[in-house]
């Protein structure tokens, strides 16, 4: 996902997050109408948020606004965890040959090609890479899932050797290839 896509998601996780906390904080009358009033020019939404009162609220109505509350909020922080990277850092991309004349660079994208294309190689259904980098060597993690009648550690074992090979082929500083089988891809 690009860094446009990525703001994008970023963007939504938090006005799902923010807007409902805002919207009660109204309703129970924590921040006065007349202020969001003066700043935001939605008077009706603001009368029919203050014209709710707890005792008005039946059991049934009560039980559907927290279901789609909680929905709101597990939605929203699906989609702002899965946009931080919690201790891995994000690979950019790596120099190959830097002797002046002929300056060879791959970018993440290209790098996680190449793996992808060697768990494949290797029998692998839908593979998945990310990518890590503390410094030059790359971490590469790759999800796959195995034919139905495959055996899974001779998978694993076979894309993990593949990616290597691959990535050793083109000159890829790697510091450690991870492979994970997910499954059948049945």
């Amino acid at each position: 996902m690009n860094a446009f896509n990525r703001f994008i998601m970023l963007i939504i996780a938090l006005l799902l997050i923010v807007v409902p906390i805002f919207l009660l904080l109204v309703a129970f009358k924590i921040i006065p109408s007349g202020a969001v009033s003066s700043v935001v020019n939605y008077d009706a939404a603001v009368q029919g948020l203050s014209s709710i009162s707890v005792s008005s609220v039946t059991t049934a109505t009560r039980i559907i606004i927290a279901l789609v509350g909680l929905i709101v909020a597990l939605v929203a922080l699906y989609l702002l965890l899965r946009e931080l990277t919690f201790g891995k850092s994000v690979a950019r991309g790596t120099t190959i040959d830097d002797t002046p004349g002929r300056e060879t660079r791959l970018t993440a994208k290209a790098v996680k090609s190449l793996s992808e294309g060697a768990a494949r190689e290797a029998g692998a259904v839908s593979p998945s890479v990310s990518l890590a980098s503390d410094g030059k060597p790359y971490t590469v993690s790759c999800n796959v899932k195995a034919a139905a009648d495959g055996n899974y550690a001779q998978l694993a074992t076979q894309v993990r050797e593949n990616i290597k090979d691959t990535l050793g082929r083109q000159k890829v500083p790697y510091e450690d290839v991870e492979v994970t089988v997910l499954g059948s891809a049945s």
